[in-house]
Formats: structure tokens, sequence, C-alpha cells
């Protein structure tokens, strides 16, 4: 029976075989030279960086800007606000920002007793260039005549939304610093940052309103005015008094009345403070990272430098935290550049989102963007869900898949395409995300090769990875469109330089074969003034004897001889253990996290232990999976605290771990399942998903003293 089924595969495979080695030579000639692809070979394999100093640790430029590195992207443009006055006289009538209008709600009721709001939604409402600019002069009107004056700080505790953007452009153009905090940050963090600044008007949402100030608003004795961007109205029964409540339209309509608008605009230089950027942090309290109006022009002139054919016809999908840099400049670049920039949420970005009641069409379908940043958290969760349904197809329609994917992926490896497996196999996945992305940037974390070439092949479009830190306007280095390799972050932007500097603890050096190590400072205009009230640290920033900024990053790289960086290690997640072996736990949760039976993963090491442990969020499918076949039928709490359940995901990483060689001090010993995943609302991981480790040590430390052999 097992020869019969054999032979039908082959009679079923070699036609199929034979029609991809004829399409193969039939395609290859015209799509070569049509697309491009040897010219795209060509800057793949070009070297992108090189030593300014000739010597392996560097500083590192980029050769298009290698001379000098670069400030600003349009000349005489040197502030934020004169960026946003030059995009509103080029684009005037074209849309800006637009919004979905919500139609109905509705609760839905799980088998578990749990209720899901379900939204119904209606398409994008755009507001132009013209119109933007008028709500951001009425808006910045009304904000000092309720008292706000220039250099004095205004706070933004809101989610991604286009009041967001207005009220950004809003403070760069009258001279505020805005201080952005990240809306799932903790009462107390509010109240500290808040308190640290000396805010007295804050813009938040109703929702953030109640649920987390409304508790420590007496605690935050400055603030005298609160701003609300919703069409709702708020009771002001039960606030401090002496605070006065507003809603976004109100202060507008202030700002438009004859006698208010005759105050004159006091602009920002670009040595002003433009920003406050409180990151919420793997460790510790949060700090207000301070950034000037010419860090961030200058960070952008860098990351636009990398994006090919940006402007007007581009759209781009809004769904990230604003108070992250990379969405911050993602979004005022876009709006440079004319492209329109349609507002979405984790929770309602697909189809298949939470929040989207099933039938109904997800803010990418209806937005068909062709711009879209992310963080790898969000793109492993996009390919676990869609090799998942792969596996549920029928064994011809899965095996035509994997014939395809491999086909193309070997096409990408060597820098080709493959139009017809894109249009038969992946039209399907792409219109997942709207079917229209052109370009993915992602960044806040290392993106697995896997999923990169995932990303490649299925959405049929480069993945920009990039690396940067809200230290340094969140530019760094981003890999060109053109490069098609995976697991590297590109070469140095064209508005900074990097540098390796050894760290001989952690057996790092620039002597290394076969290319330089160390620890990765970034230099250049980019980098920004210091920490808000903390006095810089040698160890964070310096000035170099020709008065450039750079910043100690902390995470470890290596440089390729083509000039492009790769990020190898982090000093902080480095921990030996009590024979002496060093152990990455971000490079084994890298790793592991390619299972798909694992949806997030935190490794721990104890320098006093001999082995690491981890803790897992499991995927629930897989799991369930797993346990009926084992014959376990069980609540999904009671299964992720089954002694069997733990013993099957050890094996599954200690396969894993095999597969990809790790060594064998690397692997984890024991695991405990999470029921709960992990989201930067439990405060176990931040806004860009990377894992809170203290947060996290302390939330299982029951189960550490446990798999440590504690009581």
């Amino acid at each position: 029976m097992g020869h019969q089924s054999n032979t039908v595969q082959s009679i079923i495979l070699l036609p199929i075989h034979l029609l991809v080695w004829l399409y193969s030579i039939l395609s290859f000639l015209p799509w070569y030279y049509i697309t491009g692809a040897g010219q795209r070979n060509t800057l793949a394999k070009r070297v992108k960086a090189r030593s300014k100093s000739g010597h392996a640790e560097g500083p590192y430029r980029s050769v298009d800007h290698f001379d000098t590195l670069a400030k600003v992207d349009c000349p005489g443009k040197d502030t934020l606000d004169k960026l946003f006055d030059f995009a509103v006289e080029r684009f005037g009538e074209a849309p800006c920002l637009g919004t979905r209008e919500v139609l109905s709600q509705e609760n839905e009721i799980q088998r578990s007793g749990k209720v899901f709001k379900k939204l119904i939604l209606g398409d994008y409402k755009w507001l132009s260039y013209n119109q933007v600019d008028s709500l951001v002069s009425q808006f910045g009107r009304g904000l000092s005549a309720l008292g706000q004056k220039p250099k004095n700080t205004v706070a933004i505790f809101c989610e991604t939304r286009a009041e967001w953007m207005i009220t950004a452009q809003t403070c760069f153009r009258h001279n505020f610093p805005l201080v952005t905090f990240y809306a799932t940050l903790g009462e107390d963090a509010i109240a500290f940052g808040l308190n640290e600044t000396g805010v007295s008007h804050l813009v938040t949402s109703v929702e953030l309103l109640e649920s987390k100030l409304k508790n420590v608003l007496p605690q935050i004795p400055k603030l005298k005015h609160i701003i609300y961007v919703d069409k709702k109205k708020v009771t002001t029964e039960d606030y401090p008094a002496g605070l006065h409540i507003h809603s976004m339209q109100a202060v507008q309509g202030l700002g438009a009345l004859p006698e208010v608008g005759q105050q004159e605009l006091v602009k920002p230089q670009p040595s002003d403070l433009a920003v406050i950027m409180y990151t919420s942090g793997s460790t510790g309290r949060p700090k207000g990272v301070m950034i000037v109006h010419s860090n961030l022009i200058a960070g952008m002139t860098g990351q636009c430098e990398r994006i090919p054919g940006l402007g007007p016809n581009d759209i781009y999908i809004a769904y990230l935290p604003l108070a992250h840099v990379l969405e911050m400049t993602a979004e005022i670049s876009c709006v440079t550049y004319g492209c329109r920039i349609g507002y979405s949420s984790p929770h309602t970005l697909s189809d298949q989102s939470s929040k989207i009641k099933r039938g109904s069409k997800g803010d990418a379908t209806v937005l068909q963007p062709t711009l879209m940043a992310a963080v790898p958290e969000i793109l492993d969760r996009i390919n676990k869900n869609v090799m998942s349904k792969v596996q549920e197809m029928s064994y011809v329609q899965r095996m035509l898949f994997n014939l395809g994917y491999q086909y193309k992926l070997k096409q990408i490896r060597q820098g080709y395409d493959a139009p017809l497996c894109n249009t038969l196999l992946f039209k399907k996945v792409r219109s997942i995300l709207g079917g229209r992305v052109r370009l993915m940037l992602s960044g806040g974390a290392p993106l697995s090769p896997a999923t990169q070439r995932f990303m490649n092949v299925c959405f049929c479009c480069p993945v920009g990875q990039g690396y940067g830190l809200t230290e340094t306007c969140g530019a760094g280095t981003i890999s060109e469109v053109a490069d098609n390799s995976t697991g590297r972050v590109g070469a140095p932007l064209i508005c900074c330089e990097i540098r390796l500097r050894d760290w001989a603890e952690g057996g790092y050096t620039s002597k290394d074969e076969p290319n330089p190590r160390g620890e990765i400072l970034v230099g250049g205009p980019n980098v920004t003034m210091g920490y808000f009230k903390y006095e810089s640290k040698e160890e964070d920033f310096f000035v170099d004897e020709s008065g450039q900024r750079w910043f100690c990053t902390g995470d470890v790289g290596e440089v390729y001889p083509d000039g492009c960086l790769q990020i190898v290690d982090r000093k902080k997640d480095l921990v030996k253990l009590q024979a002496g072996e060093y152990v990455s736990l971000g490079k084994v949760e890298s790793a592991l996290k390619n299972s798909s039976l694992i949806d997030n993963i935190c490794v721990y090491a104890n320098s006093d232990q001999n082995y690491v442990i981890s803790f897992v969020v499991p995927n629930q499918k897989r799991l369930m999976e797993m346990a009926k076949r084992r014959g376990l039928v069980a609540p999904w709490e009671e299964l992720c605290t089954h002694p069997d359940m733990e013993k099957e995901v050890l094996g599954e990483i200690k396969q894993v771990a095999a597969n990809i060689k790790l060594q064998r001090f690397e692997i984890p010993a024991k695991v405990h399942l999470s029921p709960e995943p992990w989201t930067p609302e439990t405060g176990l991981v931040t806004d860009a998903f990377k894992l809170k480790r203290k947060e996290l040590k302390n939330h299982y430390l029951h189960h550490i003293e446990r798999m440590y052999g504690g009581k």
C-alpha cells in the first residue's frame, strides 16, 4: 500500500516538476531583463560601507555619503515645522490622514465566557494636507489661549490615531516640546514622567483618561488642562478641583476665534527640544530621551534614503505605537513625501483580527497599503498563522504550495523572482495585508531569517530590516531593497557611522575571524542629547575630539566585508553559568521561536546554577492537537500545567535546538508553560514586544524556584 501511494505521488509530481523546469527556462531571460534582476544582483553584491580609518573597528560609513554625514533631506528645511509647511505647499488638497468610521459595535461571547468587542467599520475618511494644516494652526492657538507657552512641554498619552499626529505637528510648529508615553505604560510610570517634565497640558483619549489617568491625577499637581481627542462627552465631577477638561474640538474652536489668532508664533530652532520620548524600557523606571529638531531631521534623512520611490503614490498603514520612535519617524517621513497615512490598530489590522466581526473587512483589506512597518513579533505571528492554514489543506494543495514556495525561495536567494507563483499561489496570502505592499520595514528586535524569507516569498515584497534606538532617533542601519541576504540589518545610514568596541569579557573583538565583532557605537547628528534630568554617563553617551556625539548601544555586532551589520548578542543578555560558560539569552530565544509550537519564549539563567530554564507561551492549536494525540482532554489552563505537556514541549525544544546546533549548556533543561500570552497590557513585554526580563522574573519567581530545586 505504501509503495502504491509513493507511485501515485511520483505520477502527480513528475508533470509538475517538468512544468516548473519548462517555466523556468522560458521565463528566466525576459524576466531577468524586464525586472532589472541583473542590476539588482550587482547592487546586492557591492560594498555598501567601509571603514573610514581603514581599521577593523571602524568607524564604518555608507559609501554613498562617505566624506560627510547627511544632516538634512530637503535643503533649508532644518526643523520639523518647516518640513510640514513644505509638504502642505506641495500636496495641498491631496489626502493626508485617514480614519475608518465605526458603523456598529457588538459583544461576542466566547465558549470560555469571555466577552470580546467586535467592530463593523466603514471606509476611510480622509483629511487633506490643507485641512490638517488648518487643524494644527487652530489647535496650537487654542493651546496658547489656555496658557501654553513656547518651550514649555505638552504631553501626549494616547493610542495611534490621526489626532496624535495632529498634536505632534502642532507642538513642532509652536515650539512646544512634546512628551510622549506609550498607551500601555503603567499608572505610576505615567505619573512619574508627567511630574518629572512638569507638564501643565496633556492630550489623551477618554478610555485612557478613565482607565489609567483618573486614579493618579491627585499625584500630578502641575497638570492644569486635559484635552481628550474623542467625540465623546466627559463628566468632570469626579476630577480634582482646578483641573480643566476639554475636548480637542473645543480647543480648536477656541483657536479659530479671530482675537486668539493674532498671537505671535515663536518658531523653533534646529537646536530646540522637539520631543522627550519616554521609553517603555525593558528594565527599571522609564527614561525620557531628549530629541532636538536637528536629531530627527538627520535621522529621517538617513531612513528615507533607503526607501526607493517614496512619494504620493504610496499608502502607509499606521498601527504601531506612535510613542515608539520607529512609528513616529515613519509617519513624519510619509507626511513629508506626500504619502497617505491610514490609521489602524493591531486589533483591526486584518480580516482575522480580534476586534473585526467575522465576515467584515479589516483595515489592510480596505486601505490596500503599499508600505508597512512591523515588529518581528507581528511578522512571526503572520508566518505561523499562514503556515498553520497550509497544514489544513488537502495533500495536493499542500504539495503545490510547498513546491511553489521552495521554487520561489531558490529564485529569491539567487536575486530573481517567480511571477507565475506570485499570481497563482501567493495572491491569496498577499491579500491578508491588502495585496499591494511593495516594501516592509522591520525593526525593534531581530527578525529571524525564516520569517524574513516567508515574507519575501508569500507577500512578494522585500523586507528592509533595520537597526536603531530611541537614543539614535531610530536611525542606525537599514538593509537595501536589493540585498537578498537574511539575518543582517544592512549598512550604516548616510546620517551616521558605526564603530565596534572590543568587549573582551564577552569574547568579542575587532580581531575576530572571519569578521570583526564588538559593542556597537553609533555616532552622528541623529544621536540625541541624553536623558531628561539624568546626567549622561560615559557608558551611554560621549562626545569625541571632533565634537561628534556617540551612543553606546550595549548591543554586540559583526561587520561583514560588504559593510553590512549583523546583531549577534546583547551585553545585558549574556549570563555566565556556574561552570563558566556564557549563555546569550536573546540568541537562544531567537533560535527556539522558529518552532511552530512556541508563540513566545523567555530563557532564564542563574549564575549559581549550571543549566538554563525557560518560560513558554505555547501555540494553543498545536498544543491542543498534541494533547489530543496523547488522550488528554482538559481546559487550556490545566493543559499548560500538566507535567506531560511540559515534557512534550521540552522534547520539541531539544529537537529544534539540536537541529540548529545549539550548545548543550544553551538548551533549556526545564520549562514552564504560560496559558496567557505576553502583551504590552500585561506589562511583561514592551510595546515593541521586547521581553521585560525583570518583570518576567518577578512574575515567574515561584516557578524559577521550583525549576531550580527550591521549595
